[in-house]
């Protein structure tokens, strides 16, 4: 448990929060609710074993702080209790709640034990293939997506990675599961794409063959497809998408969008790899800039190109 004040408010609060969430418990000597309230969220913090870490602001020795979140969440009174979460606050009560309203706010921000474990083994296998040791690195993703089958970012990963190692037959195995949620999740839509790629350019003529078909005629968008999903196939990207626009600066709906939806496919493979190096929030020692931090990807100008490309030939 941490006592917050303007000096450790970035460091243990703001910046903290990027690892594992912070409940800020904001209270008063004089209050009584708040003494109730006190010794649950420090049963609680023990009970949830590290999986989200308390701290406390004296709300009369720190009015700058508490004064700004009370306005943001339109509280004004105390307890008041305050989730951060990724550099941000999220969420928060009002009250002593009992132990068991307070779990159930808990849970629905903070990882289970179960999602604690799958995301250990997610980051052992990213380091793993930063290594080259894809064949460890799909098993510590299996065994995420086993601990965890409702994680669909861990199902990514593992996708991915047999995807990016030419492991198709087993891809196909792991995408199944999820096929059905392609409209809500463009990361699996993306592989679903990917994966059909690979399995379509295996039956598909050669490239020679197909280029020889399009210098024959430019409006094969048949041949212009399958010679796009040999590229995305083997990874090269800007090449399958420069196809794919081939064919969308001619028909816009071809295949009830196949090609634009391919497209997106392609660029969200790319934009991947950019997410990791995402920008920690800064905050000037004394400011309480609370509200307006964002994580931003780093901008990859290939990327941004094609996207562009994409928004003139479409709009």
């Amino acid at each position: 448990m941490l006592d917050i004040t303007l000096q450790n408010f970035e460091a243990d609060l703001i910046t903290a929060s990027m690892q594992q969430p912070v409940l800020l418990d904001i209270w008063a000597p004089w209050c009584g609710p708040c003494k109730a309230l006190g010794p649950v969220l420090e049963k609680l913090e023990t009970s949830y074993a590290g999986r989200f870490k308390l701290a406390k602001l004296n709300s009369d020795e720190q009015p700058e702080i508490s004064g700004q979140l009370s306005q943001m969440f339109g509280v004004r009174s105390i307890p008041f209790c305050v989730l951060f979460k990724g550099g941000q606050p999220v969420d928060g009560f009002v009250g002593a709640l009992p132990e068991g309203e307070v779990r159930a706010f808990l849970d629905k921000h903070v990882a289970s034990a179960e999602q604690l474990a799958a995301e250990e083994e997610v980051e052992e296998a990213k380091a793993l293939l930063e290594d080259g040791d894809v064949d460890r690195a799909l098993e510590k993703l299996q065994e995420a997506v086993a601990i965890n089958p409702a994680d669909d970012s861990a199902r990514y990963d593992y996708l991915r990675a047999l995807l990016a190692s030419g492991r198709i037959e087993e891809a196909r195995r792991a995408y199944d599961p999820v096929a059905s949620k392609v409209v809500q999740d463009l990361r699996i839509a993306a592989c679903g794409h990917w994966l059909a790629a690979c399995e379509a350019s295996t039956a598909a003529p050669p490239v020679a063959t197909l280029e020889a078909s399009l210098a024959a005629d430019k409006r094969d968008f048949d041949a212009r497809f399958a010679l796009a999903q040999h590229h995305f196939a083997a990874h090269r990207f800007t090449q399958a998408m420069d196809e794919l626009l081939e064919i969308l600066m001619r028909d816009k709906t071809w295949r009830d969008g196949l090609a634009r939806k391919t497209y997106v496919a392609v660029l969200e493979v790319m934009r991947e790899p950019q997410r990791a190096a995402a920008k920690e929030p800064s905050i000037a020692k004394g400011a309480l800039e609370l509200s307006t931090k964002q994580v931003v990807a780093t901008a990859d100008p290939v990327v941004d190109s094609y996207r562009r490309r994409l928004s003139m030939v479409v709009f």
